[in-house]
């Protein structure tokens, strides 16, 4: 089976120095082709500058913008397949989830993650990577602790984002009781987790860990 990795950053772009190396090295370097995932909105083309600076310097060359759609072009899933790594950005959490995990797109990213690609979510691109999707009230527009269905990349565990700017410590303790999480990840923003395999492996910035949450 091939090694598994996965990134889940905090806040906004960019990576921190050595999450992004690292990423950039298993996403093939200079001879591989990172898919970024966003909701489009005016000005989008700027803002991938965020996420390919901090790549650009190990070696990254190749970047494939790829804006989501609940119904995905055969054509748009193609070129996703094609890619040896994978972000997934940050915006309206409701939204990613619902037009990544609940479309085509999210079946050929679990596809890719467990080949061995490398994802890396930010903040909502995070929230929506675990096996329960949990939006703090702070996220919604209705002011709603929602849990959802997520992606399913890693299992076990609750993830908050935002950390310490949302002041999340209560609400992430009262989700991971909620879900059985053995472990809640409060990310802060600059900072992120690197999972291999789905254990913990790497972190960057300021990150706090409950275990043995009920």
């Amino acid at each position: 089976m091939n090694s598994r990795h996965l990134f889940l950053m905090g806040g906004s772009p960019p990576f921190g120095q050595r999450l992004g190396r690292m990423f950039t090295e298993f996403a093939c370097g200079s001879d591989g082709k990172i898919a970024i995932l966003f909701l489009e909105r005016e000005g989008w083309e700027m803002y991938m500058k965020k996420y390919t600076s901090a790549l650009i310097p190990y070696g990254a060359r190749r970047f494939c913008y790829l804006p989501l759609s609940p119904d995905p072009a055969e054509s748009y899933l193609k070129e996703l397949m094609s890619c040896s790594g994978i972000i997934i950005g940050g915006g309206n959490t409701e939204n990613y989830r619902k037009f990544i995990v609940d479309s085509e797109t999210g079946e050929c990213i679990r596809t890719m993650y467990m080949n061995g690609i490398p994802v890396a979510g930010f903040s909502a691109g995070a929230l929506i990577i675990p096996e329960h999707c949990i939006i703090p009230p702070i996220d919604t527009p209705k002011r709603q602790h929602l849990f959802l269905k997520g992606l399913g990349l890693i299992r076990g565990c609750a993830i908050s984002v935002h950390f310490t700017k949302w002041n999340e410590m209560e609400n992430l303790m009262a989700a991971a009781g909620k879900v059985n999480a053995a472990t809640g990840y409060g990310i802060d923003d600059d900072a992120g987790v690197y999972f291999h395999n789905e254990i913990q492996a790497d972190d960057e910035g300021s990150i706090h860990i409950y275990k043995n949450l009920t």
